[in-house]
């Protein structure tokens, strides 16, 4: 991090241009950041001129980064930050030296220069750099690329790119959901304001003002409301807290290599938020009661006999209406949830090329221990033999990419007698693997042999998908075919053909893939020993952390994880999407089975003379619940009428904004199968199940009035 002039430390001062010298003890200098500064010095003024040791080099503490500065990344607040000339000495081999250290460059725009001025300049500048580089390397993908100039001051984050259109398609279900309570809530408080009729009646006859009147009725509601958010408040704290960690459980080793940390905290914009989201919620729910209070006519009311007050015609249907909004509303989400998990089944099951369970995958830190890349053979089959003597692991192998890792290593190919177009010419993806690498990912053989121990120090062979085989060989049989690595001289044989998998992540479209050996000179620290275990591979940890100590003891483990892990955490804005809409679906059909309840309940409350006059006439209990599950059942198939409509409109659009979601981690997104309507038929059948159960306890309640009572009250 060289030039930190846009910032002023806490403390002491931070990485400057004297550190600009590659490779210099000068250099071995830190800035820590304020939380770090908390955590581990307590604030400790004192603590300049420190040292720190960073992978085996004395380090020495120069500032502390200001309070309010979390990174540049979003989710990612590093500890320590060290001068990027400083890479070569901590890090061994150094991508600075060769060239393949990637870094995100920032800067300070000149007084009245726009983004988009920028932006223009920096494509000119492109144009010439870029193609100076398709030169030199013949790769025509240098024609696509472009820098982007964006605004940094809300920071870098890829977050924000994963996760955008996920949470505002979720952001939307809550509206809804929202709308959906407001409208439960307000059909209550009707209820409840009809069966106050006669005493909203007394108090205007008594000479209190309908203004009052409608007064009270919406501070009753904006109380409920305060209530509510409140409570709302609280649970939102504990659940950001729990969509943190769930997101966090996603990061990608790739690109995400520190833990991640997005801080969650109350502060005056969002308590702000919460109380104009429970105004406006009271609002909602409680005008329409208000209303009703201000327009009901008292002397209708003190007429009517017994105290019962029977709400006028057009209320009824108003509050018939409400109820069929809710379950059409609940439709909606409902379909959307079916849909949701419908495509993460699919993402997970569908085209993978491998199998998910029982895979084990081990990383090692090989930076500090010494050995050389001669050493790397003869030390990882030690390593593989002693794994494989585990109780419980069926198989052991290597890889230099496992699947959905987010990694990808590609390479132009020269294949003898295929002519391909140079302005169209494009990188297969190339993989590093040693022998039973496709038996223990249970990717399958199609033709040929897999790699063996005897390879070893015989002409280089490879083997490729199908894929690979299909676009360069066409029907031809590709064994025995040869093709050259770009920048290598020595051919490589095919020796097999596998089916095709996905590596990138589990949106794209399995791209041509060519494997070669690692024991063939290959081979690098940085391959993963991938395990296929006949018990759950978390529980060989133990015994797999030891095999590597007692052939590698200065060779720490970095990373133990399982296939399945990685292949969820690749599709974590689905599993999001997923998890939420059908907690919102769940959420819509209990608001409707209480809504419907709510209704019901108060219908047979205010029907009990009727009932009580039908069941003295010869009415049996069979027909007292027919007629209320009727009544029911009219507003349930009125609001399906209107909901799988609305539904299968929504699904397209949820299906587009899916797809908006794949593309920002994939080139072939996957869309979801909107010409099917099985998702909405679930949801449909769902509401007449909850509808059904919650009509069916007061309609049950209904039979139990006692005719007598009914009748003496008539």
């Amino acid at each position: 991090m060289c030039g930190w002039q846009l910032l002023r430390p806490a403390i002491g001062r931070l990485i400057g241009p004297q550190e600009d010298k590659v490779g210099s003890a000068s250099a071995a200098v830190a800035v820590i950041s304020w939380s770090y500064w908390q955590n581990r010095f307590n604030l400790d003024p004192a603590l300049l001129g420190t040292l720190l040791v960073v992978n085996d080099v004395p380090t020495t503490i120069i500032g502390v980064t200001p309070r309010e500065f979390f990174g540049l990344q979003l989710g990612m607040d590093p500890p320590i930050w060290l001068p990027v000339t400083m890479e070569p000495l901590i890090q061994k081999p150094s991508h600075l030296a060769d060239g393949s250290l990637r870094v995100a460059l920032v800067a300070r725009l000149k007084p009245g220069v726009t983004i988009e001025q920028a932006q223009a300049e920096m494509r000119v500048l492109d144009r010439s750099r870029l193609a100076g580089l398709e030169a030199r390397s013949h790769d025509v993908q240098w024609r696509h690329v472009a820098i982007d100039v964006e605004p940094a001051g809300a920071g870098l984050s890829i977050l924000r790119e994963r996760f955008a259109s996920s949470l505002l398609l979720m952001m939307a279900a809550v509206v809804v959901l929202l709308l959906l309570a407001c409208i439960n809530v307000a059909s209550m408080l009707l209820a409840r304001g009809a069966a106050r009729r006669r005493e909203m009646a007394v108090r205007v006859a008594l000479g209190a003002g309908r203004f009052r009147i409608a007064r009270q009725v919406l501070t009753e509601s904006l109380l409920l409301s305060t209530a509510g958010g409140v409570c709302g408040v609280s649970l939102a704290y504990f659940g950001a807290h729990a969509l943190v960690k769930i997101i966090a459980s996603g990061r990608s080793p790739i690109h995400m290599p520190q833990p991640l940390q997005i801080p969650v905290h109350l502060d005056v914009h969002v308590l702000l938020f919460a109380a104009g989201a429970a105004v406006i919620t009271g609002l909602l729910f409680g005008l329409v009661p208000a209303w009703h209070a201000f327009v009901s006519a008292p002397s209708s009311s003190l007429r009517e006999i017994g105290g019962a007050a029977a709400e006028t015609r057009g209320w009824r249907r108003f509050g018939h209406g409400l109820v069929v909004v809710q379950v059409a509303l609940s439709v909606i989400l409902l379909s959307a949830a079916a849909l949701f998990v419908r495509h993460l089944t699919d993402l997970r099951t569908v085209g993978l090329g491998f199998q998910t369970n029982s895979v084990l995958q081990v990383s090692l830190d090989w930076s500090r221990s010494g050995y050389t890349p001669a050493h790397f053979g003869p030390l990882s089959r030690q390593v593989m033999d002693r794994m494989a003597s585990i109780a419980g692991v069926r198989s052991v192998t290597l890889a230099g990419m496992t699947p959905i890792s987010g990694a990808a290593g590609s390479q132009f190919i020269t294949v003898p007698g295929f002519t391909e177009n140079p302005d169209d010419r494009r990188r297969v993806s190339l993989n590093i693997v040693a022998p039973r690498y496709f038996e223990t990912l249970g990717t399958p053989f199609i033709a040929g042999r897999d790699f063996s121990l005897e390879d070893e120090g015989r002409p280089r062979v490879a083997i490729v998908n199908q894929a690979m085989a299909r676009y360069y060989f066409g029907r031809s049989n590709p064994l025995g075919r040869q093709f050259t690595i770009e920048g290598q001289t020595r051919p490589l044989e095919i020796v097999g053909v596998v089916g095709d998998a996905k590596y990138q992540d589990l949106h794209e479209t399995p791209p041509r893939t060519i494997y070669v050996n690692a024991f063939q000179g290959s081979g690098g620290t940085s391959l993963i020993f991938v395990l296929r275990t006949d018990v759950p591979p978390m529980s060989v940890v133990a015994d797999v952390r030891r095999a590597v100590r007692d052939v590698l003891p200065n060779v720490p483990v970095s990373k133990v994880t399982t296939l399945a892990e990685q292949v969820d955490a690749s599709i974590l804005p689905e599993r999001l999407i997923a998890m939420l809409s059908g907690l919102f679906g769940v959420l819509a059909a209990i608001l409707v089975a209480i809504g419907l309840y709510g209704l019901l309940a108060y219908t047979v409350t205010r029907r009990i003379n009727e009932i009580g006059i039908r069941i003295a006439i010869g009415a049996t209990s069979r027909d007292v619940i027919r007629m209320v599950l009727t009544s029911a059942l009219g507003l349930i198939i009125a609001g399906l009428i209107i909901g799988m409509p609305a539904a299968l409109w929504a699904k397209g659009y949820a299906a587009s904004v899916l797809a908006i979601v794949a593309a920002t981690q994939a080139e072939a997104p996957i869309m979801l199968p909107v010409d099917t309507i099985v998702p909405i038929v679930i949801a449909a059948i769902a509401i007449l199940v909850v509808a059904f159960i919650a009509s069916y306890v007061p309609a049950r309640r209904a039979t139990k009035v006692d005719a007598m009572v009914a009748l003496r009250c008539e």
